[in-house]
């Protein structure tokens, strides 16, 4: 019905009841044979878990509520997905695939790098292409302090005379298997390179195919 934060409220403003009597503490344990009602309301059974894909827009932010107003995918998905949960984060200046799902336990899942789900990004790039410095990020990289596990990184149409050292916009595809906060203009950065468009393509064996920016699908 609504997140953990969110229902330790209803709790603490009375709104949940257990088996009758009015619930004080969210550190209860039930089971599926405990009645459970909120604001007057049986809380129904889980349903079945469900997974769609969504093609983000640039500028919505990825989370439920902003406190600088600003828009939000929430915003801008149909009020029946109010409740659904994001498979990881794309920023406000990031756009393409991502995953939605009504399942907390399938989210932690895709997200957790030992499940190797690879995330695939095509990035347009500004600067100097130097292909021994993103070989580098094969490897693996400490940036910041921060280490990353190895990316990889693969030219898909360098600005005119790249080769020679021409500088521009350089369009490259990126995979990654961790996915951390801003991982790849992390990345790109260290290598001399600036971000100015980021898509998300492939979540695992999730692709965002020809899905018009802003519609979401129900994935079977």
């Amino acid at each position: 019905m609504a997140s953990r934060r969110e229902i330790e409220r209803w709790i603490a403003e009375g709104r949940v009841e257990l088996n009758g009597q009015r619930l004080t503490t969210p550190a209860t344990l039930v089971t599926a044979q405990d009645s459970i009602i909120v604001d007057g309301r049986p809380v129904q059974a889980a349903e079945s878990t469900r997974l769609w894909r969504y093609h983000k827009p640039l500028g919505l932010l990825v989370t439920r509520f902003d406190p600088e107003g600003r828009p939000t995918i929430y915003d801008q998905l149909p009020s029946a997905m109010a409740n659904l949960i994001t498979v990881g984060r794309l920023d406000l200046n990031s756009e393409g695939l991502l995953l939605l799902t009504n399942d907390g336990g399938l989210a932690r899942h895709l997200e957790h790098p030992d499940s190797g789900y690879n995330r695939v990004y095509r990035v347009r790039a500004f600067g100097l292409l130097d292909s021994s410095a993103l070989a580098k990020l094969e490897r693996g990289a400490v940036v910041d302090g921060i280490a990353y596990a190895p990316a990889m990184v693969e030219v898909l149409r360098g600005a005119p005379g790249w080769q020679q050292g021409g500088i521009g916009n350089h369009w490259l595809q990126i995979t990654l298997t961790e996915g951390k906060n801003r991982e790849v203009r992390r990345l790109l950065a260290a290598c001399g390179l600036a971000v100015n468009r980021l898509i998300r393509t492939h979540y695992g064996s999730y692709s965002l195919d020809n899905l018009p920016i802003g519609a979401v699908e129900e994935i079977n």
